[in-house]
């Protein structure tokens, strides 16, 4: 590994997106935005739907949406485990509003705690994955 670069891995269901050494990762955390880097303490972390950025030569290299998951980070490594990723870039704004709107839908058309608990969840995700588009 690089002296002063962090390995970073990005995971989804689907397949292995990303897996380089950088300077600096920034991680959507459930209790808020938490930077890595090399040296880092070991913790793990739950994500909320959120801008994963990825740091190199001292600028913004990548960024890319995530709806979910969890982050593991060692002194050398952060892996994020994704339940859905995509690059900020390739977002379809019109499927997103779509992607609201059914959920919004959904949330109306809920019977019961769970359903509704899904639809106000997909709800987030959209609204969160619409703010990284914009």
């Amino acid at each position: 590994m690089a002296e002063g670069k962090v390995a970073f891995e990005l995971v989804s269901p689907e397949r292995l997106l990303l897996s380089e050494e950088v300077e600096m990762v920034v991680v959507p955390g459930d209790e808020g935005d938490f930077g890595v880097l090399v040296r880092h303490a070991p913790m793990i972390s739950t994500l909320r739907p959120g801008v994963i950025q990825v740091h190199d030569g001292g600028a913004v290299t990548e960024s890319i949406f995530v709806a979910g998951g969890f982050a593991e980070v060692t002194p050398a490594r952060c892996t994020v485990l994704a339940e859905e990723a995509v690059a900020v870039a390739e977002i379809d704004r019109a499927a997103t509003e779509q992607r609201l709107s059914n959920a919004q839908d959904d949330l109306l058309d809920a019977k019961t705690d769970s359903e509704k608990a899904q639809a106000e969840r997909h709800i987030a995700v959209a609204e969160a994955m619409l703010k990284a588009a914009s």
